[in-house]
């Protein structure tokens, strides 16, 4: 007798299933002659609860309290380099991560838009935030950019990013599809539970606003972090007003929004370049001199899209390879001559790497496609 056949026969012997079991025994209807073995069907369609089981252990290792990231000042938008066929370049990217932590910044975002994580496949996302937290994770904090416009992915991404020993999440709210305001909260709080995370307002990029109301609905929750809003002074001040952590997005606007509106710190593109400066703005106290020394950096900066410019300042300062995935291209030549200029201005010596800048020329530069 078969396995399939005896376990058939105790389900049709068994009297004790109530009418809401998870499956039931229905029987043919008695005029109908042609089947008379007995089928199973679900009573009702299986609804798969809203919660989520994280793929976080108990193993307290890199375990990071909330608090601790919120007294973080300045965090580096961390830029990712490659290698002529596309890939990373590890050893270089190291490089780079030693050189935030040698000039005293607190953490780096991984894979954020300045990694360009949008170009990445979640395979490498997850990995370089691995590495990142394997090879530095005790000397800085690793915040993994494991948002996305799919909740689907960013629950995926969160689960895998905490699990390979992110101290914290950077989550943005759905874009181009976007959203309603309540479909903002409900995907927030879909990864809220994992662990210590940031919120990101970047209205230039996603096509939305992330409105306080939204943020005040999510502040009960003991893993909110704080927000990173780009949408200037007032904003930050309605954060800080009511204890909620705020950093600035913009480096034009960091020293003001710290100094003056009580921002802790700012999440920047200028600390890849100038980590020590940036430090300087943010733990040295108000320095109006210092800030205008940088605001012709930053304005170059952003001249394109972001990374566009610090990909290519970087090159020039000889720390990465002249690579850029596609879509992103480097800056003009004039640009790149400006690069020049600012570097002298502000004194080589306040910029990362060992290498004289240099103008590069256009040959110089390795634009890939496919990787």
């Amino acid at each position: 007798m078969s396995v399939a056949y005896q376990q058939m026969s105790a389900f049709k012997s068994s009297n004790s299933w109530p009418n809401d079991a998870a499956f039931r025994l229905v029987r043919p209807n008695s005029s109908t002659t042609c089947n008379r073995r007995a089928r199973w069907m679900s009573p009702k369609a299986a609804v798969i609860p809203n919660f989520h089981l994280p793929m976080r252990s108990f193993e307290v290792k890199n375990r990071t309290s909330t608090d601790d990231i919120k007294s973080l000042r300045l965090i580096t938008a961390i830029k990712t380099p490659y290698l002529p066929d596309g890939r990373f370049d590890l050893e270089a990217y190291d490089a780079l991560v030693n050189m935030q932590i040698e000039d005293g910044v607190d953490g780096v975002i991984v894979g954020g838009t300045t990694g360009e994580g949008q170009l990445m496949s979640w395979d490498e996302h997850i990995m370089l935030i691995g590495h990142t937290i394997n090879c530095f994770g005790t000397s800085i904090k690793v915040i993994g950019n494991t948002g996305s416009n799919s909740t689907r992915e960013a629950i995926h991404a969160t689960e895998q990013g905490f699990a390979v020993g992110m101290h914290a999440a950077l989550h943005i709210n759905p874009y181009y599809g976007k959203t309603s305001l309540e479909g903002m909260v409900s995907h927030f709080k879909c990864v809220l539970p994992m662990g210590p995370t940031i919120i990101y307002n970047v209205p230039s990029r996603t096509g939305q606003d992330i409105p306080p109301s939204v943020i005040q609905s999510l502040a009960e929750s003991t893993n909110l972090a704080g927000v990173k809003e780009c949408m200037g002074h007032d904003r930050i001040n309605t954060y800080t007003k009511t204890g909620i952590t705020v950093w600035s997005g913009n480096d034009d606007e960091c020293h003001d929004s710290k100094w003056d509106h009580g921002a802790t710190g700012v999440i920047s593109v200028a600390s890849n370049l100038v980590p020590g400066l940036m430090r300087e703005l943010m733990f040295g106290g108000k320095n109006p001199s210092l800030n205008a020394k940088l605001l012709p950096l930053i304005k170059w900066l952003f001249c394109e899209p972001n990374p566009i410019g610090v990909n290519t300042a970087l090159a020039q300062l000889g720390v990465v390879r002249p690579i850029f995935r596609l879509p992103y291209v480097p800056l003009s030549l004039a640009k790149r001559v400006e690069f020049v200029n600012i570097v002298r201005e502000i004194g080589r010596e306040n910029f990362i790497g060992e290498k004289d800048v240099e103008v590069l020329d256009d040959d110089a530069f390795i634009l890939v496609g496919r990787y």
